[in-house]
């Protein structure tokens, strides 16, 4: 399974529009994989620390975005360290590229560069992660990521900067996993539906397919088909088009009309 922790008091209050879900569904989808939770969390660190150790505790591959840096309102770094109940260190490779970000930096505004001063010193510090901690590079400014456990996974907020390193794990650590969440959806359009007359069916599906999920999506003012239930079925291989069949056949039992059939595919 596949978690986020997306970290901001800016997410909460609506100052930002997340976007890290929808690109990580994409990200996740076209390797075969999917997103199983998320969760949302402000700039308070006990409450950071307890989704970090819940992804700690847990088995799951997980995507932390946002709050790696180095001002005071920055948490995550620390957070994972006490989760883990070890200290934070400067990354022996993290100290050169952030070293070299800082180089590059004077050079663009013709400023000396002095490796101990006090603001190359608070940048060292995006460097100090929990210890025992790998890298995760960033091809935008070179200040990298950190991954603890090979599974749990801490990027920047910054999209242009939290995808492609998103991206990055995904196709270089876990490689193994692409594939094992793809699978079909199909469904119809039922209209007029009540979910509490077609759950019976619902639950004989499933009963009867294993492996094989019923969902339904209730809309009541779509522009196109009104009031309606979309019902479908998901799952893996050929069961899927059998129990498509069968949920089609109990729907003509009901006497319910349906049409505008939809397939698919989910993780592909």
């Amino acid at each position: 399974m596949t978690g986020l922790i997306i970290i901001g008091d800016e997410i909460l209050s609506g100052r930002r529009q997340d976007k890290h879900l929808g690109k990580a569904i994409e990200l996740l989808g076209e390797r075969g994989m999917r997103v199983d939770w998320v969760r949302y969390v402000g700039d308070d660190p006990e409450r950071i620390t307890a989704d970090i150790g819940h992804a700690i505790d847990g088995g799951d591959v997980v995507f932390s975005f946002g709050g790696i840096g180095a001002t005071p309102d920055d948490h995550t770094r620390a957070c994972a360290a006490r989760a883990l109940g070890v200290p934070l260190v400067l990354h022996p490779e993290a100290r050169p590229l952030i070293l070299q970000r800082v180089q590059e930096l004077a050079q663009e505004t013709g400023q000396p560069y002095d490796e101990h001063s006090p603001d190359t010193l608070r940048r060292l510090q995006m460097g100090e992660f929990p210890e025992g901690a790998r890298i995760i590079p960033n091809p935008y400014n070179r200040i990298p990521g950190f991954s603890v456990l090979g599974r749990v996974h801490f990027v920047p907020g910054f999209p242009v900067m939290a995808w492609p390193m998103m991206a990055w794990v995904l196709d270089t650590w876990h490689r193994d996993l692409h594939g094992q969440a793809r699978s079909e959806e199909r469904s119809v359009i039922v209209p007029g539906a009540i979910e509490s007359v077609l759950t019976p069916l619902m639950v004989e599906i499933e009963a009867r397919f294993a492996g094989i999920k019923v969902f339904s999506l209730p809309s009541v003012d779509h522009p196109v088909h009104g009031r309606h239930i979309e019902l479908g079925v998901k799952g893996l291989g050929p069961s899927v088009s059998q129990a498509f069949e069968a949920l089609k056949t109990g729907l003509t039992n009901l006497g319910a009309l349906y049409g505008t059939e939809a397939v698919r595919s989910v993780g592909s």
